[in-house]
């Protein structure tokens, strides 16, 4: 599959697998992208695989989930951690 069609997949698989709204998953491809998640996707065709996207998307998801959570325990003054 094409960069952008494997792009498009993570997002999908984001949203249906993890409940995520459509427009927050499209945010949360968009941040991985801006931080260079994909450059080795980008450049090498064997990584854009479907089974590759179920695993890009968990990885994305679990982080995204992660960054959720500090920020709320922020928010509560709870400590994060950290």
């Amino acid at each position: 599959m094409t960069y952008e069609e494997y792009l498009d997949e993570v997002t999908t698989l984001i949203f249906e697998k993890y409940d995520v709204p459509e427009n927050d998953a499209v945010k949360i491809v968009m941040a991985a992208q801006d931080k260079e998640f994909f450059v080795r996707h980008d450049r090498n065709v064997k990584l854009r695989t479907v089974d590759q996207a179920h695993l890009d998307a968990k990885t994305l998801f679990d982080a995204a989930a992660a960054k959720a959570g500090k920020v709320a325990a922020k928010q509560a003054g709870k400590p994060t951690g950290q």
